[in-house]
């Protein structure tokens, strides 16, 4: 397996990030994750916007599109398979230990690994953890992740794929690495990004493309919607079959197995939407 590392393909068992990279010792850092099919990323020019997003948002020197480019296609020539997760990392760099950053410059990585086309359905869980709205990070796809693994942990525990939070005044926000849309009356609604949530690659294009509506939403919503599924990069649209002791039986329902067949055929006949 290769890996590009700050400015070339490097071998995966050799790689090395220093120790005191400001990604490893505070999570300074940002990332992305971009679907790849056979060897082509998808919407990999919304990723690369996000990624500059979410670098001004903390402070980053923008990153190089050109060369993140260049990163994925070396990575994607030498790593080929059929499905893959692209992962690009771009973090603060070789920094003095606490909150400062040093004047290194950034590091980036490119890796990709194998991944599985996901289930039509899956189960999720609501957690007692919540989405800070207002927070310094909020919207910015950031290296610390630390509550999303422990919410995706308690997840696992209880037999599901995924967590959902609520924000700080008790609305539906998103899961830990995933958006959430619900069906009411037919019509198909997520949260706005004013709730705290990720502005989401997919979560956009499922807007774009079905008609969405976003609404503020309690987060006991879930426990009434007539439909229920979630959106990522790797997800796709994936229906939701169980919420917490909840089922919805008949999964994925007719709203969202069209909102399926939507994302399916126009993100085939575009890789770069």
């Amino acid at each position: 397996m290769k890996i590009w590392l700050d400015g070339g393909l490097q071998d995966i068992d050799s790689a090395r990030v220093s120790v005191l990279d400001h990604g490893l010792t505070v999570g300074d850092g940002i990332f992305e994750t971009v679907k790849t099919v056979d060897g082509r990323p998808f919407a990999l020019t919304r990723h690369l916007d996000r990624l500059t997003r979410s670098a001004r948002g903390l402070g980053l020197p923008e990153p190089d599109h050109d060369e993140v480019r260049r990163a994925c296609s070396a990575v994607l020539d030498a790593n080929p398979m059929p499905l893959g997760r692209l992962r690009v990392t771009y973090t603060g760099g070789v920094s003095p230990l606490g909150s400062d950053r040093g004047d290194h410059g950034p590091t980036l990585v490119v890796a990709l690994g194998e991944t599985s086309r996901r289930a039509d359905a899956t189960a999720v869980i609501t957690v007692p953890w919540t989405r800070n709205e207002r927070g310094a990070l909020t919207g910015l796809k950031t290296t610390s992740y630390a509550e999303n693994v422990v919410a995706l942990a308690r997840a696992h525990e209880q037999g599901a794929s995924e967590a959902l939070f609520a924000n700080t005044v008790g609305r539906l926000c998103e899961g830990t690495g995933s958006n959430v849309f619900v069906v009411l009356d037919g019509e198909i609604h997520t949260p706005p990004v004013a709730s705290g949530c990720l502005a989401g690659i997919t979560r956009a294009l499922v807007v774009e493309w079905t008609g969405a509506r976003e609404t503020d939403l309690p987060l006991d919503v879930l426990q009434s919607a007539d439909e229920i599924f979630l959106t990522s990069s790797l997800r796709d649209v994936q229906a939701v079959h169980r919420v917490d002791g909840r089922e919805l039986p008949g999964a994925p329902g007719p709203v969202t197995a069209k909102a399926m067949r939507i994302f399916d055929e126009r993100s085939g006949n575009d890789l770069d939407p």
